[in-house]
């Protein structure tokens, strides 16, 4: 029953139970060779000296069902910070009760809460369930953008460059 969930902010108690929820994300996304992190790295930057990123779970009787991390940007057109969701995710046998909706809104209710202009994310285009789910929340899918991602000996290389 969705009157048992509990949406809370991960401690560092819960980062190997957060790390299997992100594998569970990348098996669905048909990405799991992509998970090269570990939970000592994804503890370190939830909770280590400088924090990169902030989680919460979802977690109905007792159970952790789902989960959302994410960051602060910044739009310099509105000249205030955002929110960038990395990942919402809620394990396929516990959809449809809410429990993406309950992620999502308390992700926008911190948003609010911190002055944002914005709460932006990802979603990979062959992801119908989650498009429409994203739109019906209110969000628009923009089809004028793009994600540009530079990574590894790319990121490297481009590093080396310098401004010549």
């Amino acid at each position: 029953m969705i009157s048992e969930l509990i949406v809370r902010s991960a401690t560092p108690a819960d980062v190997p139970t957060l790390f299997h929820l992100i594998k569970a994300l990348a098996e669905y996304e048909k990405l799991s060779h992509a998970v090269v992190g570990n939970i000592e790295s994804l503890e370190s930057h939830l909770f280590g000296e400088r924090p990169y990123v902030e989680a919460i779970l979802a977690e109905l009787g007792g159970e952790n069902v789902g989960f959302a991390l994410f960051f602060h940007n910044y739009s310099t057109f509105l000249t205030k910070p955002g929110i960038y969701l990395e990942d919402l995710f809620v394990l396929p046998e516990y959809r449809g009760r809410g429990i993406g909706k309950a992620l999502l809104t308390h992700v926008a209710k911190l948003a609010v809460s911190r002055g944002c202009g914005r709460m932006e994310w990802a979603v990979l285009d062959w992801n119908e369930p989650a498009i429409a789910f994203y739109q019906l929340m209110g969000a628009a899918v923009l089809p004028d953008w793009r994600i540009c991602r530079v990574t590894g000996d790319s990121l490297t290389n481009l590093a080396a460059k310098g401004a010549t």
